[in-house]
């Protein structure tokens, strides 16, 4: 099996095989948000066009990510400051399957959230594993981009860590149609009994093969398999960590404090 692992902590923070988006414009083109891949990550603290969305805590050494509602990524309405796996640096184009697997495990906290008008915090994703489609399954259904939908989404939601996944509409789709992302749907959603509130906590997800697996602080597991995740294995993945915040309400804001992050395959 092919190893790639990626460690972030406050001690020796290795960007090598993430890019990282913030809800700011490009300066060449303002309709889209900022990305920074490698090798012009690694600068990122000298980089002021990342802050104050991305930086390193003095005080902890951990990244931060921050995020309001302002520039968004292609088919979303909210804005992210967050981390996308890059298998090969600088491209987005090698991926991993549910057959490869892979392993992401990270030590983070939520210590800044804005409150709605009825006082709830807002909602704030912190993990996810997001689909993507090969080229070949793109034109095969003539879509004009790559993007598959998320697998998983993990939240911070409102003290509690929320987990969401995707399932099959129709059991019975064709090979052909369930490449479409209107073939999959949002199951309840589960939450850990555990409250994190704004202390660190410490999350795990396992994929392999027909399975999925997410560990609340090494006690709580909730455990996915079946018919929906065996027939996800027709997408390509890859693994994203940060905050895509979750609200639009104006003057809205979240925090969130990565403290180390190591994915492999």
């Amino acid at each position: 099996m092919m190893t790639l692992a990626t460690v972030l902590s406050a001690q020796d923070i290795d960007l090598s095989h993430w890019k990282i988006t913030i809800p700011a414009s490009r300066p060449d083109n303002p309709n889209k948000p900022l990305e920074v891949s490698p090798p012009e990550i690694f600068d990122f603290e000298n980089n002021n066009a990342l802050k104050p969305y991305f930086y390193r805590d003095p005080k902890d050494g951990a990244l931060v990510f921050y995020a309001t509602p302002a520039q968004t990524t292609k088919n979303t309405k909210y804005s992210r400051s967050e981390l996308r796996e890059q298998m090969e640096p600088g491209s987005n184009s090698v991926n991993w399957t549910f057959a490869q697997g892979g392993v992401m495990r990270g030590t983070l906290s939520v210590p800044e959230v804005s409150k709605d008008k009825k006082g709830k915090y807002h909602r704030v994703i912190i993990m996810q594993i997001h689909g993507r489609l090969t080229n070949e399954q793109r034109d095969l259904i003539g879509e004009d981009d790559n993007n598959a939908p998320p697998i998983l989404k993990i939240y911070w939601d409102n003290g509690k860590i929320r987990v969401k996944t995707k399932v099959l509409k129709d059991p019975n789709v064709s090979d052909t149609d369930i490449l479409h992302e209107d073939a999959w749907g949002d199951d309840k959603g589960r939450n850990f009994e555990e409250v994190v509130d704004q202390k660190k906590f410490t999350l795990e997800v396992k994929v392999a093969d027909g399975i999925m697996a997410i560990s609340l602080n090494d006690n709580e597991t909730f455990y996915y398999y079946g018919q929906d995740i065996n027939k996800w294995g027709v997408f390509e993945n890859y693994f994203k960590a940060g905050n895509y915040f979750q609200s639009r309400d104006a003057g809205s804001f979240a925090k969130v404090k990565y403290y180390s992050l190591e994915v492999t395959h």
